[in-house]
């Protein structure tokens, strides 16, 4: 009896151990063109329709930082192989679609891994070092890269495979031979690298556009790769997120019939009156008959709201002054009144970072807040951006490799200066106004999502401002220079903020001794006495003050930046010593942007004005009435209107096209 349940024990594991050793890496394409959205691994097994229960799919880092440690890991319970045994793992733009769907540029180009284990993705948390323990497969890869030998060593494995061996890195991919040795050729993704099996019939969707307006027909178009024998039935969806049924009409059941390949379904986008914002729908195939592959899935269409609304104050090339109202109580700077040099910014930082009362939410939260504070007034469903003065729709957001003609959150003191990075448990998680943590003036990796210092910004031209000082950096060519203020504001309003950082004279060098120094103060002073705040900007201080419960006082007491740095540096400060509202909303200047010449309305004030160029250099010197001319003869660009009466001066902006 013994012996008969001892040969029953070596029976079973014999039959396990053959049932793993059946499956294996059968091809692999790390490096594709562009952003690695073609990217993919197939699996096979011997058998078809295998499940694949128990195993999991881990990816080493070869290079000297990685230390042939995981970077990746996919369980794969509760997935089969499919008729001729081939399971794909892919990106996003793998055709046919991938059994598991990556992110683009998952993996990576090599020298590096990838293994299949008998376990599951618990076992291998990342940075856990290669091994051979339940390892069933391994594939070291590279692009021309030396052998990693260590790598090698870890897996058991005497062979590194170039893709790149005939010089077709980014066009070829690893195969694997009926022998067990590899060949690099023409990806093969979902199929036998042989060419046999089983040949499935493809499904393909597409429309003539990817953007529509509301009330517009949207033909879709579903094709296979043959004509079907009998007629083939299935549905689709189109609901994504804010996207629902309600916003369209038309049939998602789709009959391709005998005999025929093409299909064309008609669907009409509801044209309501709400302002919902643009929104993405999302055509996404049901269940697939047997013998029917999908070539293409979740294909998104943009649908253009043209109900968007339009503000009531200007963007900051188009500035207005006086028609937005600061939110903050009527005692938020009272603490301030009589106080000067240290004592001043530590009564500002007592505010703005008071652990009782600010809020600090996550970076993922930052493309939130921004599509609100940074919303263009032209269009409510864009925002404005930072240095390159344009908008652009909310709905492009930049991923992490795609950046043309996209937008991301700049942080205007760069966080390599400022040595403020993410935060994962924290910074990744989107969970809106009602998630936050408590936060302080010693908190400084808040900063990294500290909206007063974050702005909407085009994705390329905050790569090439890098993590230059403002002085050295002065804009794109050619840009009238409407952010610079704000940008002075935002600085001021992180130093004061937070303990560690500085604003400082100058250009410092990227040294240990020189670490959360940013310049040039000189500049941003001259920015913020030139580009004085505006509507945009004081809305933009309202929306933040809603989310974290402090606002920028530089916006709204723009002078407290003299008293700390600037001309009354030293003195006390008074907020009745400040200019009010309803002096800077005496002046109109019109037509702005103006040509040859502006209008001034002064509501009975009478006195001599200057025109200044963003330098300060004065250009024009006349005095002025209730209403006056003022002739430029200047050439296109921003410029600032001073305007002297009663011991008083003020400041407007004005742009000449």
């Amino acid at each position: 009896m013994v012996m008969k349940n001892l040969y029953i024990f070596v029976f079973i594991l014999l039959f396990v151990q053959f049932s793993f050793g059946q499956l294996v890496i059968n091809e692999l394409d790390a490096d594709t063109p562009s952003t690695d959205t073609q990217e993919f691994i197939e699996l096979k097994s011997d058998a078809p329709n295998f499940s694949l229960n128990g195993f999991v799919v881990v990816l080493f880092n070869g290079s000297t930082s990685g230390g042939d440690a995981s970077y990746f890991t996919l369980d794969l319970d509760g997935y089969t192989t499919d008729a001729n045994g081939v399971f794909l793992i892919g990106g996003p733009e793998v055709s046919p679609v991938p059994d598991v769907l990556l992110s683009e540029n998952i993996i990576q180009n090599g020298a590096d891994a990838v293994a299949i284990y008998i376990g599951n993705d618990t076992d291998f948390p990342e940075g856990t070092i290669a091994t051979t323990t339940n390892l069933l497969d391994a594939l070291i890869h590279d692009t021309d890269d030396a052998d990693d030998t260590g790598l090698m060593t870890l897996l058991g494995v005497m062979e590194q495979i170039n893709e790149d061996e005939n010089n077709n890195k980014t066009t070829e991919s690893i195969q694997r031979k009926d022998d067990g040795t590899y060949e690099v050729k023409t990806p093969t993704p979902g199929a036998l690298n042989d060419g046999s099996g089983t040949q499935f019939n493809g499904i393909l969707i597409t429309t003539s556009f990817d953007q529509y307006n509301e009330g517009d027909n949207v033909d879709i178009v579903f094709t296979t790769e043959t004509n079907v024998t009998s007629d083939l039935t299935f549905d689709v969806t189109l609901a994504n997120e804010s996207f629902t049924m309600a916003d369209y009409s038309g049939n998602t059941s789709v009959t391709i019939t005998a005999g025929t390949n093409t299909v064309t379904n008609t669907i009409q986008l509801i044209d309501d009156v709400d302002d919902e914002g643009d929104e993405v729908l999302k055509i996404t195939f049901g269940t697939i008959p047997s013998g029917f592959i999908r070539l293409n899935d979740n294909k998104e269409l943009r649908v253009i709201d043209n109900d968007f609304t339009v503000a009531s104050w200007g963007t900051p090339l188009n500035p207005t002054f006086g028609n937005v109202a600061s939110t903050a109580p009527v005692d938020y700077y009272n603490s301030l009144e009589g106080l000067a040099d240290a004592a001043l910014v530590q009564a500002i930082q007592d505010i703005v970072a008071d652990p009782t009362t600010v809020r600090t939410h996550s970076y993922a939260d930052i493309v939130e807040i921004l599509g609100s504070a940074d919303q263009s007034p032209e269009n409510s469903n864009q925002v404005w951006l930072l240095y390159t003065e344009q908008q652009r729709p909310k709905l492009d957001f930049a991923g992490l490799t795609d950046i043309n003609e996209t937008w991301n959150r700049e942080h205007t003191y760069p966080r390599s200066r400022g040595e403020f990075q993410d935060f994962r448990d924290f910074d990744d998680i989107a969970d809106g106004i009602s998630g936050f943590v408590t936060t302080n003036a010693d908190s400084l990796r808040h900063a990294n999502s500290d909206a007063h210092g974050l702005r909407a910004t085009d994705s390329n031209e905050n790569s090439s401002r890098g993590n230059q000082h403002y002085g050295e950096y002065n804009g794109p060519t050619g840009n009238l220079g409407s952010w610079k203020g704000d940008v002075a504001r935002g600085i001021f309003f992180l130093v004061t903020r937070y303990k560690a950082l500085q604003v400082v004279n100058g250009f410092p060098d990227d040294t240990d001794s020189t670490i959360s120094e940013l310049g040039d103060l000189a500049t941003l002073l001259d920015w913020h006495r030139n580009d004085p705040p505006d509507d945009f900007e004081m809305n933009r201080n309202n929306v933040i003050y809603n989310w974290q419960f402090n606002r920028n006082p530089f916006i709204d007491q723009p002078d407290l930046a003299e008293y700390i740095w600037g001309n009354n540096a030293g003195q006390v400060w008074s907020n009745t010593l400040s200019i009010d509202d309803n002096e800077i909303n005496r002046f109109s200047l019109y037509p702005n942007p103006a040509n040859s010449y502006i209008m001034i309305s002064a509501k009975g004030k009478r006195g001599d004005l200057e025109v200044l160029d963003t330098l300060g250099n004065v250009l024009v010197e006349q005095p002025f009435e209730e209403i006056t001319k003022v002739n430029l003869n200047l050439s296109a660009g921003v410029y600032l209107v001073r305007f002297y009466y009663d011991d008083t001066s003020v400041i407007k902006r004005i742009i000449l096209r």
